[in-house]
């Protein structure tokens, strides 16, 4: 069989003007000429930046990639992408994903790459990363940077987001200095590394190796741990033989590896925000993926895994008793998981997993004795919701799960934080809290904030959960009997933006439905009187992003991007 060209001799091969431009720019850094002569170009994309602090580190792992597929016979050439990170980001990263997934597809395609190595780490940039890299569909691998070691204040374990949220409600409710609040801040993040709790970050990364795109190991290994180094070294190796044998990311990315993902997501008691990023990435490559498969596939599924914000362990614990594989297999013995899916070391899924070791069975529990049973990620259907919304039942107060209670309204985010601390406000543990216009169009970015703090006058009852329902995102470090991904939103004429003071709601996550006790009658009285919100901006990226974002039961990515468009550069006349 004849061997295949590669995509760079486009580039390098030519004979002319354009060879001879292309191979001696590239020559400034001191490029031998063989390097040019047929061997496989990888890009690394890389999402460092000092503004994205859980990615800092992405240098010294670029350098590894580097020295791996160099070992392998490979070119490699790094480059930068915009960098997303929700520690610093405002008003929100998820505002620019898709942006961020517009600049990599585009420099991927518009580069003489034959295939790249993905590294990203905080929240966005993982979803971010996969959706370009789907709309182009060269081979790819993907490694994520890591968590951060466990926080540990005053002899206790800490993680990101979990302890933020717990420790801010204290100093609210007047249960913890100020003083003490800062010092928690150094003791939290103590190393390079995202989250290390079951946040989106790491969820994320726990998504990546479900779908096969990286390496076995790639969920968990701390990201100051030599062990993260090698994984970045062996996918560079693996790279360069992914290109050698021509297999696309599409042929990772099937229906079967959504599938896994999703059961996974639901075993690791996985961030809800994994639910519109799978969506979004699964819609670029073309495999048909919905809200109401989230349901079908995690229905069943236990929660293993006894991590922050859902339990109490970390990342680090996660990884020394075994990490994903452990999962993983648990999946595969149990008949959920597609165990002839394809993986980018070569290897199906099950053959990576099948031989996984659990070293805690307090960290990762037996499927007999789960954590929580039944726990995936449970969708709602209603009148309130026609489009579906989302709760994660492993982060709920059980008796909160059926629920019927008086709305208290916040108009958006804005009144929220203007009247949430007020002693007047008409509010107790019984009501549900209702938050509007903080969806895709409406924030606009769909921020995360659906977690909304309670009213000090109820934690000074020492009430540490309400119902509380948005059409906004939750961080996946968050916790609470939490209603999210409303759909459609508010600033896009959904029920939602009808809710009125008084209102009764009830919930009941058995039955999957969310109800607003108001007639259609009196619906539609409302919807005469009802106006769009006014966009915060009306130029640039916000006015691009406002116009065409889908909503969240779609992937919230923008209309124009779902599907791909190939490697093939457009007008290519050179």
């Amino acid at each position: 069989m004849a061997k295949k060209k590669l995509r760079s001799q486009e580039w390098f091969g030519r004979e002319d003007i354009y060879g001879f431009l292309y191979r001696s720019w590239t020559k400034n850094r001191g490029i031998p000429h063989d390097q040019f002569e047929g061997k496989p170009v990888i890009g690394i994309c890389n999402t460092y930046s000092e503004l994205t602090p859980c990615n800092s580190h992405f240098r010294t792992l670029a350098e590894q990639v580097k020295i791996g597929v160099w070992e392998s016979g490979g070119f490699p050439l790094e480059f930068p992408v915009m960098s997303l990170g929700e520690t610093l980001l405002r008003p929100t990263a998820m505002l620019y994903r898709n942006l961020a997934s517009m600049d990599v597809e585009e420099s991927i395609r518009a580069n003489p790459l034959d295939g790249v190595v993905l590294l990203f780490g905080c929240d966005k940039t993982t979803p971010a990363l996969l959706m370009g890299a789907a709309s182009v569909n060269v081979p790819t691998i993907g490694v994520s940077g890591g968590p951060m070691l466990r926080g540990v204040y005053k002899g206790k374990h800490i993680g990101s987001g979990t302890n933020t949220w717990s420790m801010s409600e204290d100093v609210r409710a007047g249960k913890m200095p100020l003083e003490e609040f800062h010092e928690a801040e150094s003791c939290m993040h103590r190393s390079h590394g995202h989250c290390m709790t079951m946040g989106t970050a790491s969820t994320m990364a726990s998504m990546v190796e479900a779908l096969g795109v990286g390496m076995p190991g790639n969920a968990a290994i701390p990201a100051v741990d030599a062990r993260r180094n090698v994984l970045a070294r062996m996918a560079g190796r693996r790279a360069v033989e992914l290109v050698k044998k021509d297999v696309k990311l599409s042929q990772i990315l099937t229906r079967e590896a959504f599938e896994n993902a999703i059961r996974a997501n639901a075993a690791i008691g996985g961030s809800t925000n994994a639910v519109i990023h799978l969506i979004a990435i699964a819609r670029r490559i073309g495999v048909k993926l919905d809200l109401d498969d989230w349901d079908k596939l995690g229905r069943d599924v236990h929660t293993l895994v006894n991590l922050m914000p859902s339990g109490k362990y970390l990342m680090e614990d996660f990884y020394y008793a075994g990490g994903l594989p452990v999962v993983l297999r648990t999946l595969g013995e149990q008949g959920l998981l597609n165990k002839k899916a394809l993986t980018v070391n070569g290897e199906s899924i099950w053959d990576n997993n099948k031989d996984a070791e659990c070293y805690n069975t307090d960290v990762i529990t037996p499927w007999e004795k789960p954590f929580k049973k039944n726990t995936g990620i449970a969708v709602l259907r209603g009148n309130l919701c026609p489009d579906g919304a989302i709760i994660k039942p492993s982060a709920a107060t059980p008796k909160l799960m059926k629920h019927k209670g008086r709305a208290v309204v916040f108009e958006n985010i804005e009144d929220f934080h203007k009247r949430i601390d007020d002693p007047q406000l008409d509010i107790d543990e019984h009501c549900i809290m209702v938050l509007k216009n903080c969806g895709p169009k409406g924030y606009p970015g769909m921020a995360e904030v659906g977690n909304m703090p309670l009213p000090p006058k109820v934690l000074k009852k020492g009430i540490t959960d309400m119902v509380r329902i948005s059409d906004a995102r939750m961080s996946g470090t968050a916790y609470g009997t939490v209603v999210l991904h409303s759909s459609p939103e508010a600033a896009a004429g959904g029920t939602l933006g009808l809710v009125q003071n008084g209102d009764i709601i009830e919930l009941n996550v058995a039955k999957r439905t969310l109800h607003l006790h108001v007639t259609e009658d009196e619906l539609a009285k409302r919807r005469k009187k009802w106006k769009a919100p006014t966009p915060p901006l009306t130029r640039g990226y916000y006015k691009l992003y406002i116009d065409h974002v889908n909503q969240a039961s779609d992937g919230a990515d923008l209309d124009f991007l779902v599907g791909s468009s190939g490697s093939k550069v457009p007008r290519d006349n050179h």
